[in-house]
């Protein structure tokens, strides 16, 4: 039987999808907008402030497609943390608009092996780097949550550990000639999502998911031993554009007095 490996854990990662209810937004008087758009800057500024005090890192996306409207992703040093940014939108105005279409809650995970001998990971600039990650800058973002198989002989839970690790060297250097157009953040959810493991890609271009991703498709450990969940897109936004593209939403007129 094999073991389990070591991994050396960091922040939490909450990816919250929601999706704009347009019909309700129609529907709403100009008074209860300005009232839901106020609260909604408010709770982004609040939200942002751990990137600037690094006690955690915050970032707002425009998802493509229509799996979803907005991502908000969180880092967090613990699940009160997260449980908290939860409520605090479900506290506010906008929620009524903003439906929970999807939610993924995992926390960064790296390979043990890192934490060579003589190395305090508590200390450490680099590892602390890759444990408590600040958010990317770069402006596309890819989220796919993963699972190893465990189906007849192709189950990667009964591989010896030599043959796990010469799977995984292999894969890894495919994911190091992108290192300098992908952010690649690896979380681990066994215990925690449906899912295994989850993983967030940030480009400059949204072309090199697509690369990366059939690349490593076709590697061993990939083709052999990988499942695949949903996959999301969507590009970092900011409080004063999506308050905007909120404001752009036509309202639905009952009547000369609703007109704006």
């Amino acid at each position: 039987m094999s073991n389990a490996p070591v991994t050396l854990d960091g922040w939490y990662v909450l990816h919250d999808f929601r999706s704009i209810d347009i019909a309700r937004w129609q529907a709403a008087s100009a008074a209860e907008r300005v009232n839901a758009l106020t609260g909604f800057h408010s709770l982004i500024q609040e939200y942002e402030r751990v990137n600037e005090s690094q006690t955690g890192s915050f970032g707002m996306f425009r998802v493509a497609g229509h799996k979803a409207d907005i991502l908000l992703l969180h880092f967090r040093p613990t699940i009160e943390e997260m449980i908290e940014t939860k409520e605090h939108l479900q506290q506010t105005a906008i929620a009524s608009y903003l439906e929970p279409v999807h939610s993924y809650l995992s926390v960064v995970e790296l390979g043990g092996y890192l934490a060579k001998p003589g190395v305090d990971v508590e200390t450490d600039p680099y590892l602390q780097s890759r444990l408590k990650p600040a958010m990317p800058d770069m402006p596309y973002l890819c989220f796919y949550p993963m699972s190893k198989k465990r189906e007849g002989q192709d189950n990667w839970y009964t591989l010896d550990n030599e043959e796990r690790v010469r799977l995984m060297r292999s894969h890894g250097q495919i994911g190091r000639e992108y290192a300098n157009k992908i952010k690649q953040i690896i979380s681990g959810s066994m215990g925690f999502d449906d899912w295994e493991w989850g993983v967030t890609l940030f480009a400059h271009d949204p072309l090199e998911f697509k690369k990366i991703v059939q690349e490593m498709r076709f590697d061993e450990v990939s083709a052999k031993y990988a499942e695949f969940g949903p996959f999301w897109v969507g590009k970092r936004t900011d409080a004063p554009t999506m308050v905007q593209v909120w404001r752009n939403m036509p309202q639905r007129m009952m009547g000369r007095k609703n007109f704006e």
